[in-house]
């Protein structure tokens, strides 16, 4: 059940996730995701993560996992459901991370994240969804063969003498 986090992100200082509509000279325009959509600039002096970037750190070979891959291993074991109560104590955040991802490194993941974690997955559950994997690589696919056909027309244009 993948997710596509490439246009979701957190800034510093804000609540809540945004939706990257588009650039401007200045900055990025986001609108949040709630039921109400608001419309904000997102200039340089704000801190932008886009959450397709971010990962969590693990004590195996790989030293990280994406977030796109952590929130598709909470969609695939609880759905909708979060087992969290409604005001979760620090070990409850833990127990919930080690169920999800046994092998996260708790030195460098603090509650903090978990928090953030499952905040962030009830926000992105509720307004991007999730995709059938068949879908996802369906559009990746179609993406490909369109920039493909694109690179070979822009390469055969000849310049006038």
């Amino acid at each position: 059940m993948p997710i596509d986090l490439r246009q979701v992100a957190a800034v510093s200082g804000q609540s809540g996730l945004f939706r990257v509509v588009k650039p401007t000279h200045t900055g990025v325009i986001m609108e949040t995701l709630e039921e109400t959509p608001k419309t904000m600039v997102a200039q340089a002096r704000h801190r932008m993560s886009l959450l397709d970037e971010i990962s969590i750190y693990t004590t195996d070979e790989e030293g990280t996992v994406p977030l796109a891959e952590v929130f598709d291993r909470v969609h695939e074991k609880y759905g909708d459901n979060l087992p969290l109560s409604e005001k979760p104590s620090n070990e409850d955040y833990k127990a919930f991370m080690a169920e999800v991802l046994p092998n996260y490194d708790d030195d460098r993941v603090y509650v903090s994240d978990m928090k953030k974690l499952a905040t962030w997955y009830t926000i992105v559950k509720k307004y991007v969804g999730f995709t059938k994997a068949e879908e996802a690589n369906t559009s990746s696919e179609s993406e490909e063969a369109t920039a493909e056909a694109e690179a070979p027309a822009k390469a055969t244009k000849k310049k006038k003498a």
